[in-house]
């Protein structure tokens, strides 16, 4: 779940705006800044005080939490990065590059003390160096190669971390020829969201690994606040009066009964959710990538509001409700300028709730998924978890959420000097926060994404019928905005059935 909504990604477009509130245009504005778009927050962060406890944030604090009370879910957080890069490769400076990263960040050595009610954070001293496990795949047929890696790789994203000592991180590197290589970052979520593994991880590796190799000193200043940092003024910071008004915001959006989907099937089902998890990839064309980028740019949307639009039109296409609620893992914590260099976890998940009666058009649709997107982010600070408690009392679960089905859009990666490229989710940790979470990435060459569920509700055949469903109505909507969503019911007449 590290895939998150950059700021470019959840906003509306800036032709959008106009339409939108005083008051709205305000916090987009101030979100684009990079400023604090809660009002109870101050923006200067500093180092906390030499010798202080290191608490985790507030996000941070509820996957610990989560993952430390419920059984069986060890793998869950477990996040698998793949950075591909062509050309030549020298092994030492990039072992060298990874141990400066280490180093400059403290969330990547970092553990958690969780002798109390509240977990701490652990700060270890930096490896003096680090030898990758080079895999040779160079001699495997290219039909066995995907094979071999798949067995290699998945094993060890399948692998525990131990949270309480540690290290969070593991790397490991495939050899493809002299002039291909895969090196694979598996780390647990606590410590790494998608502004760290899409842009600032491969950003820094590269610029160190170029100066290295070629004799140079580390070209990076230093940082003047860590992870550690923040998450030491966001518990001293948040106030009392802000806290009040996000859950008054929430208990609204989330009162009366919460939505629960009701998909489709020809049998009966047995299902107990114990996050299990499956992923499917899958590439939109070309021709179909244009057309929804094509779409955004007329309606004056994002693409990713238009991804989840259409994500919600699908939902209603098969469960014909017209209460849905989405998650998206909103960057609660990176709205502050001071954090945007910093490797960690700044993300929280928030509900975006859609009103489907009256039968809309798809235009409606986009103009609605665009005001709860606006309105989740500006409510983002506090942990759902603390909302469903507030809402359903003390006896909530700690893995409560109301919500079931997710979506993101990855952040773009930054252009290095180097061949390299990187994407996620790309083998199974055998866990799903979701029944169904579909995460997109924007390439020039077109949009791709991956879907991870639960295969104790769904098959592989009915996430593939899905996604051909999905690209369906985008086709048909990119089109035609005016189309009424009882238009997906009649395209999706051949609905796919939960096993």
């Amino acid at each position: 779940m590290l895939n998150e909504i950059v700021t470019s990604n959840l906003s509306v477009s800036m032709s959008s705006t106009a339409s939108l509130s005083e008051a709205k245009r305000k916090l987009m504005e101030t979100y684009r800044r990079g400023s604090a778009a809660s009002a109870g927050l101050s923006r200067l962060i500093t180092p906390r005080p030499e010798g202080a406890a290191i608490p985790t944030s507030l996000s941070q604090e509820q996957l610990v939490l989560r993952e430390t009370r419920t059984p069986g879910i060890a793998q869950l957080y477990n996040e698998c990065v793949t950075l591909r890069m062509r050309g030549p490769l020298d092994v030492h400076a990039l072992e060298r590059s990874l141990v400066s990263v280490i180093e400059r960040h403290e969330i990547w050595r970092t553990s958690y003390d969780l002798s109390s009610g509240r977990p701490l954070q652990v700060v270890h001293a930096a490896p003096k160096e680090i030898s990758l496990e080079v895999v040779d795949l160079g001699s495997a047929t290219e039909t066995r190669r995907p094979i071999e890696e798949k067995q290699v790789i998945e094993d060890l994203v399948r692998q525990p971390f131990d949270l309480k000592y540690g290290p969070l991180l593991r790397f490991r590197l495939v050899w493809l020829s002299d002039a291909e290589y895969k090196l694979f970052l598996i780390a647990h979520l606590s410590i790494l969201d998608g502004v760290s593994a899409y842009q600032i991880w491969p950003s820094e590796l590269a610029a160190l690994y170029l100066a290295y190799s070629s004799g140079r000193p580390s070209p990076l200043p230093a940082l003047p606040i860590q992870f550690g940092d923040y998450a030491y003024w966001q518990r001293n910071q948040f106030q009392d009066e802000e806290l009040r008004r996000q859950q008054s915001h929430w208990k609204r959006k989330l009162s009366g009964p919460i939505p629960v989907l009701d998909w489709p099937r020809n049998r009966p089902l047995i299902y107990e959710r114990k996050s299990r998890g499956a992923i499917r990839p899958f590439t939109l064309s070309s021709a179909l990538s244009d057309a929804v980028r094509d779409l955004s740019k007329r309606e004056g949307v994002t693409l990713f509001v238009s991804l989840l639009a259409t994500y919600v039109a699908l939902l209603f296409g098969y469960t014909e409700q017209q209460d849905i609620i989405v998650a998206t893992p909103s960057p609660a914590g990176r709205k502050l300028s001071e954090v945007g260099k910093l490797l960690g976890y700044f993300l929280n998940p928030v509900a975006l709730r859609f009103d489907l009666t009256n039968n809309p058009t798809f235009r409606d649709l986009l103009r609605q998924a665009q005001k709860v997107t606006l309105e989740a982010i500006s409510n983002d600070d506090v942990p759902l978890e603390w909302h469903a408690h507030e809402l359903q009392g003390e006896s909530a679960p700690c893995e409560v959420a109301p919500f079931t089905v997710a979506m993101s859009l990855q952040p773009p990666m930054p252009k290095v000097d180097l061949e390299w490229s990187v994407t996620s989710m790309d083998f199974e940790s055998g866990g799903s926060p979701w029944d169904l979470y579909i995460a997109f990435i924007d390439k020039q060459e077109g949009i791709t994404g991956r879907a991870q569920f639960n295969p104790e509700r769904f098959e592989e055949t009915t996430i593939d019928e899905a996604i051909r469903h999905f690209q369906r109505l985008l086709a048909n909507f990119s089109l035609y905005p005016e189309n009424r969503l009882s238009e997906a019911i009649h395209l999706l007449q051949d609905k796919a059935n939960v096993a």
